[in-house]
């Protein structure tokens, strides 16, 4: 599904955190599809010395809303790639409803989310736009699977999200997002968002090849707000593999560095979601690789429908509510993602 040509060529998206790691991907994925981007940053002399693909290069500061209405004026939708996202996401998000755009970030963080859906939602949709957070591998990503699993079902009894990574090496915008993300972290138990037990539970978790059997620990991520949004379960828990808990808590374990010449790093992922509901249970596994760079087709393909006009609600919403899941998820399965279901 594409634009049309006149539409590519008058539809500006507005990246902001344009020179991060993650902006340099979504910059990328945006000039793949002929889509017109932005660049916004603190520095536009720093945006042109990394080289980034954009048809212009605007300067704003988190702490200047005139700086972010001047770099948003005319642009269609905004992606903000800076985190952390506790700082960036309610003034760039004010800024994107001031200038009339739909905004899109990709927040892992859980309180992140929540105040984008509790300050933006009634305005957003008086307004009839769409504001998405975490539409990213971290939030996002899960929560299409979760939605794509449900099918017919409208209220389970239970969601378990597995995420195994051979490697995290994270980036310096994860390293700082851990630091100022401090709250403690929520699930969903009993029906309620519910701050996480702690100490942490552990299991074994058995995924499909290549991961096979793994240790995993209980470490949620901004998926239980979203997923808890728009969908009724009354157990949401998230689990993340050893390997990746101990590099991500590691000071250090390196950043990532390119595998080869498409910038993506050698890292791979799988993440497995199962549904219960009653004696029934569903299963789906998706397998890919670079966290950081598959968040871009993610996100992309989402500004890309809202902007086709496919989104099915307006407000600040969860993508599961946004987007139809499957149709969302074959169009990324071609390049960028292999997944199978099970007991659907």
């Amino acid at each position: 599904m594409k634009l049309s040509k006149q539409q590519n060529g008058n539809v500006a998206i507005a990246v902001y955190g344009a020179s991060g790691h993650t902006g340099k991907f979504v910059l990328s994925e945006l000039a793949r599809r002929g889509l017109k981007a932005v660049a916004v940053g603190r520095s536009a002399a720093k945006l042109v010395q990394t080289g980034i693909q954009a048809a212009e290069i605007r300067e704003a500061f988190i702490e200047d809303a005139n700086s972010l209405d001047r770099a948003f004026s005319g642009v269609a939708a905004v992606i903000n790639c800076a985190g952390p996202f506790l700082d960036t996401a309610d003034p760039v998000a004010a800024a994107a409803l001031r200038a009339g755009a739909h905004y899109l970030d990709v927040t892992a963080e859980q309180g992140s989310a929540l105040s984008t859906y509790e300050t933006f939602d009634n305005d957003a949709r008086q307004a009839g736009l769409v504001f998405i957070p975490a539409m990213g591998f971290y939030g996002g990503f899960a929560d299409l699977l979760v939605s794509a699993l449900l099918g017919d079902w409208v209220a389970v009894d239970d969601i378990r999200i597995g995420i195994a990574l051979d490697s995290w090496h994270p980036t310096i915008g994860s390293r700082n997002t851990g630091k100022r993300n401090t709250a403690r972290r929520l699930v969903v138990a009993n029906g309620q968002l519910s701050p996480i037990p702690l100490p942490a539970a552990e299991q074994e978790w058995k995924f499909l090849p290549p991961f096979g059997l793994q240790h995993v620990i209980e470490q949620p991520f901004s998926e239980i707000s979203v997923v808890n949004r728009h969908l009724r379960s009354i157990e949401v828990h998230t689990y993340l593999n050893e390997t990746g808990h101990r590099d991500v808590h590691d000071p250090n374990t390196p950043p990532p560095v390119p595998a080869d010449e498409t910038g993506l790093s050698a890292q791979r992922f799988m993440v497995e979601v199962v549904v219960r509901k009653g004696n029934e249970a569903r299963h789906i596994s998706a397998f890919g690789r670079d966290i950081y760079a598959f968040t871009a087709p993610l996100v992309c393909e989402a500004v890309q429908q809202v902007l086709a006009g496919k989104a099915r609600v307006h407000g600040a919403q969860a993508p599961g509510a946004v987007f139809g899941a499957l149709e969302f998820l074959d169009a990324l399965a071609s390049d960028h993602l292999s997944f199978e279901t099970l007991g659907v």
